[in-house]
């Protein structure tokens, strides 16, 4: 599984209803719309994409389009690890719609998802392996249920040695395509249903957003630095003979 995604939405109902009929927005409106999500930001419009290769943009890039009915947004500082915590900007920028976020990140098996109807939080699921269930609020969609009943666990890979049980009971990138599936109507990974949205069709106006202070960036860069300094060195496996994966040196290789 190789799957990222950093979605946030605004929609007057169903969302996958004003993606199936999505025309290309105007760069002025889908500006404005980035404006108004970061404040006090500098704004300047960047290369545009589709839906497709767009779901998880760089660092400082937002890709934004402004459809009728829908406003959709692709930026890795929308998506947050407790989506409780959407700031109140966001809420009132979706005021009286509905609010759906959608994050992935395959690296680390971490999935959040989360809607709001009405400025209430109905439903907000965020978890991972190495962090275990950090939000689970509200009462679960009738797609995540046959995983919460054990219909989905995590098999050992074949290989492998030393393996200890997956410490959840499903894997989080499974549950979040089906998510991905039910909220935005596609998905990015496994075969799409024949009235999936064509994300390939879907304009995504492009824009490299800045925080002129540079405090944005400078937290950035100090978690990454923070993330390598504790990964520790890297490991290299590869088949041995008898079948199972065997950990092997730089000088072996």
């Amino acid at each position: 599984m190789g799957a990222k995604t950093a979605l946030l939405a605004f929609a007057e109902g169903d969302i996958r209803l004003a993606l199936s009929g999505a025309a290309r927005s105007e760069g002025s409106d889908a500006e404005a719309l980035v404006r108004q999500v970061h404040p006090g930001h500098a704004v300047v419009p960047a290369e545009d994409g589709t839906l497709w290769d767009c779901v998880y943009p760089p660092d400082d890039v937002t890709y934004a389009t402004a459809l009728a009915g829908a406003e959709l947004f692709c930026d890795r500082r929308l998506v947050l690890e407790r989506p409780s915590e959407l700031p109140e900007h966001l809420l009132k920028a979706g005021a009286g719609r509905r609010i759906i976020m959608h994050g992935m990140h395959s690296v680390v098996d971490w999935l959040a998802f989360a809607v709001w109807e009405d400025g209430v939080l109905v439903r907000s699921l965020s978890l991972s392996p190495d962090s275990g269930i950090q939000e689970n609020i509200g009462e679960p969609y009738d797609f995540e249920l046959p995983y919460w009943a054990g219909e989905h666990p995590v098999e050992p890979v074949p290989g492998w040695p030393d393996q200890n049980p997956y410490p959840l009971p499903f894997h989080p990138l499974e549950l979040g395509e089906d998510a991905l599936h039910a909220l935005f109507g596609f998905v990015i990974e496994g075969a799409p249903d024949s009235g999936d949205i064509d994300t390939t069709g879907v304009h995504m106006r492009g824009f490299r957003v800045t925080d002129p202070s540079g405090r944005e960036q400078a937290e950035r860069e100090a978690m990454y630095a923070e993330v390598r300094r504790t990964m520790g060195p890297p490991r290299i496996f590869r088949m041995g003979p008898d079948g199972t994966m065997q950990e092997v040196s730089f000088d072996g290789l």
